[in-house]
């Protein structure tokens, strides 16, 4: 794909500009954006920290990859949709008694209307993952009864990929099709304990891999003029297989195919987690990736794909005449877009207060034993003890501060393992008044999280409330809660 001007493929860039512009006026916490018409890029804007060879975790858009896997078996003739999953794990089916279990198929589970309710198998860490869905107790109804969101199935469905074909997903989609459309080599999955690929949630690939896929699906499945992939199974991945519609009209609750979500009109989308978008647009011929960690900000899909919707695709139409204007002034914004921080900051007079204050806690969910806070004009440092041992990171006051998030044992190439790396993080403040800090922290590697920690001071400053909120996935859990510190020695 090559890079445009939006006027060249009809769309204008002041539309551009207004999108971008909204993104951060709704606090997004976006990473990049790149759209495309046709086989050109109108914008392609990375963030910083973030930059076009970012291998970036894509969350459950990893489960639309997993069936255009399962699209290639089917056409390599080592399956059928209809097949029940119990023909692949005849030995994982063997104490599950209910029969709805075993008998749900391949295209039951990837249309999300399974047997039977996810279990969470961060909570059981357990070491063979397949045989601990399979084992699930819950009540179970027929299968292809309604929609329900299910992980777990999706991850049995990916291990069923490898084992019937003998690779490991990347592996096997490489060979039918990265190669082909030009995703990168770097492109990679993390695993589970079991050894299987994590098929369920992560992907790490460039932006313009994740781009150059959706553009292989929205071609129904061809590249170059050739047909790769099925185009009987792309229409039937990316059509509105069941309902999941709960009344709201929202943009992802229109429908649901083969691991890929519909939206308005022919649309249709790869989703993942904390806004990890590939949205298609038949109909105009144009594609978003965007990518985020807008995870516990529930409103966040509604302003990345429905204002792509109202401000870029209703814009878009014939070629139309350059405007370098309002193009450059598109790139300019697009060049200074910054990674999101603690806004809406106050000048506080009473500051010094606080600088340098040693703060004992008393128990809390924490560890938090003690803690200090210190101030060098726009900077800060929160340093603490907690049940790993003295802790800081530095975090800006109106700004990020980037640097290596202090907590040790999260997990690295293999989910729920304890690993050995400190994660990056992005950390920034703002005095909310003159007896409130509110820090966040957003960290940023193979795994993508974010906590708020807000402060909040009596009028002497002796006395402190510091609560923690979370939002991750499987790590952070020292992070969250309330912990009441006294100033000491």
């Amino acid at each position: 794909m090559r890079n445009v001007t939006p006027e060249s493929v009809g769309v204008h860039s002041a539309a551009v500009e207004e999108y971008l512009r909204v993104l951060d006026k709704n606090h997004l916490y976006t990473h990049n954006v790149l759209i495309a018409r046709g086989n050109e890029l109108l914008l392609e804007t990375y963030v910083k920290p973030f930059h076009k060879d970012f291998l970036h975790r894509e969350y459950s858009v990893t489960k639309s990859f997993v069936a255009l896997a399962v699209g290639f078996a089917q056409q390599d003739g080592l399956l059928n949709l209809d097949d029940p999953i119990e023909k692949f794990f005849p030995k994982e089916c063997a104490r599950q008694k209910d029969e709805y279990m075993k008998k749900q198929t391949v295209r039951q589970m990837m249309m999300m209307s399974t047997a039977k309710t996810a279990q969470n198998w961060f909570a059981a860490k357990p070491e063979d993952r397949v045989q601990f869905y399979f084992d699930n107790p819950t009540p179970a109804r027929p299968a292809g009864s309604y929609f329900e969101y299910d992980s777990s199935g999706t991850f049995v469905v990916g291990s069923l990929i490898e084992r019937i074909t003998g690779k490991n997903i990347v592996d096997y989609l490489r060979e039918k099709m990265f190669d082909k459309i030009g995703v990168s080599k770097e492109a990679y999955m993390l695993f589970c304990p079991g050894g299987q690929s994590w098929s369920d949630s992560a992907f790490l690939m460039k932006a313009t891999d994740l781009m150059k896929s959706a553009r292989f699906v929205l071609s129904g499945g061809a590249w170059n003029g050739e047909q790769i992939l099925s185009r009987d199974f792309v229409k039937a991945a990316t059509s509105k297989l069941i309902g999941n519609d709960e009344g709201t009209g929202a943009v992802n609750e229109q429908g649901y195919g083969y691991y890929i979500w519909k939206t308005w009109g022919e649309g249709f989308f790869f989703n993942g987690m904390g806004c990890q978008f590939a949205v298609c647009v038949p109909e105009k011929d144009l594609i978003l990736v965007y990518n985020g960690d807008n995870q516990g900000n529930e409103a966040a899909i509604h302003t990345v794909i429905g204002k792509f919707f109202e401000l870029v695709v209703s814009d878009a139409g014939e070629v139309l005449p350059e405007d370098e204007a309002a193009y450059q002034s598109l790139q300019n914004y697009a060049e200074k877009m910054e990674l999101t921080y603690a806004w809406d900051g106050k000048e506080n007079p009473l500051a010094d207060q606080v600088n340098g204050k040693f703060f004992v806690c008393k128990p809390n969910p924490m560890g938090i034993s003690n803690f200090t806070l210190r101030f060098d004009g726009n900077k800060g440092i929160f340093a603490y003890k907690n049940q790993q041992g003295d802790k800081a990171f530095a975090f800006g006051l109106g700004h990020n501060e980037f640097g290596s998030f202090p907590q040790t044992g999260y997990s690295d190439t293999v989910g729920t393992r304890p690993g050995k790396h400190l994660y990056g993080c992005a950390a920034s403040g703002a005095w909310k008044s003159d007896h409130e800090l509110w820090l966040k922290v957003q960290l940023i590697d193979d795994y993508f999280g974010n906590f708020d920690a807000v402060f909040s001071f009596s009028d002497d400053f002796n006395v402190v409330k510091l609560k923690m909120e979370k939002t991750a996935e499987d790590f952070l859990n020292e992070y969250q809660g309330v912990a009441i510190g006294l100033a000491g020695k």
